[in-house]
């Protein structure tokens, strides 16, 4: 009965199918003994893959970390690269655990889709980059520009709201993958090209000559980006939830890394429970207590993730922002663990 009046609502098959097998994805991932984690294509400082098919970028810091925790074991992953139009489709359909891709949190996604998101690893917001060679200093001045952007995805959404709201034309240059996408704006096929602003500095610093393209100020939306599972697992959801929450837990009480064995020495008492030295804080999640330990030790702490794949240190030069901790003026506030 609850199928047949899902199909009624409009609900996909995929998505009756998923959400009656996804109460099992955590046990399926404990007896397999890995995590298998979808990825952006190839996004520098967000996910992309070395010459040796080595994976590095801060969602995929996430995956590891969730490795670490159900396993002890960072490396207990397997990637797979999945396109905008392919991510959905890839975790309804079972083929990865967890979409770990730059992926914004909507409404729709999570209540259409049969997924959920677990949490912002990134706050971000959509822009649009020109070359400086146009002359344009805002998106203002853009009026009746071929804009390249991605079809499938909340980008090309808000690129219509935007001009609509601002009552502007534009020519939109819909190109479905993000290489061809620049490839196109750098032949001078569109005059712009629109992502979140994230992506438009990863992309950039990949060009010939990165100061010849200007990010300019509006911001066209909102982008929380974060890991998203399907519904109907809540121990699943949980795990991928505070691996985020324990790596921002850790940067606040100053745990990285390096210094996590002589922390865990520490009279603290939330730090003991983050390190598992008091509580049974793993009980809950199906887990021993050195999760947090196991995390922290193997991947760092969130700043640490941010620091060497996207902020000031890597080639990113990304300022925190909006993804400061919270007592530093930014949204990012990990919740107690307790």
């Amino acid at each position: 009965m609850k199928l047949i009046k899902a199909a009624v609502l409009g609900a996909s098959l995929i998505f009756v199918a998923a959400t009656s097998h996804a109460g099992e994805t955590f046990d399926a991932v404990k007896k397999k003994g890995f995590v298998q984690c979808g990825f952006h294509t190839g996004l520098p400082g967000f996910s992309i893959a070395d010459s040796k098919g080595q994976w590095t970028g801060i969602d995929v810091d996430i995956c590891r970390g969730i490795a670490a925790m159900v396993f002890g074991d960072a490396t207990k992953y397997k990637a797979t690269p999945v396109t905008t139009q392919q991510r959905f489709t890839a975790l309804q359909s079972g083929e990865i655990d967890v979409l770990t891709r730059n992926t914004t949190a909507t409404m729709t996604r999570d209540t259409t889709l049969g997924l959920m998101s677990t949490g912002i690893n990134y706050y971000d917001s959509q822009g649009v980059m020109v070359s400086k060679n146009l002359g344009v200093k805002s998106a203002k001045e853009l009026g009746g520009a071929a804009i390249c952007v991605q079809p499938g995805t909340t980008t090309e959404l808000n690129l219509a709201d935007w001009f609509r709201s601002n009552k502007l034309e534009f020519k939109p240059v819909v190109i479905n993958s993000p290489d061809e996408a620049m490839r196109s704006y750098v032949a001078g096929r569109c005059d712009a090209y629109t992502t979140d602003k994230s992506g438009l500095a990863t992309i950039r610093s990949t060009l010939n000559n990165p100061a010849d393209h200007i990010i300019l100020p509006e911001d066209f939306s909102k982008e929380p980006l974060g890991p998203m599972v399907r519904q109907g697992d809540d121990a699943w959801f949980m795990v991928v939830r505070w691996v985020l929450n324990t790596m921002l837990e850790a940067e606040e009480y100053g745990i990285t890394s390096k210094n996590v064995d002589e922390m865990a020495k520490s009279p603290n008492p939330n730090i003991q429970r983050i390190l598992g030295v008091t509580g049974e804080m793993g009980k809950g999640l199906g887990l021993n207590n050195k999760w947090g330990y196991n995390i922290i030790k193997q991947v760092g702490n969130y700043g640490e993730s941010f620091e060497r794949n996207i902020g000031m240190s890597s080639a990113m030069k990304l300022e925190r922002g909006l993804n400061a901790q919270w007592r530093n003026g930014g949204l990012m506030y990990g919740w107690p663990i307790r």
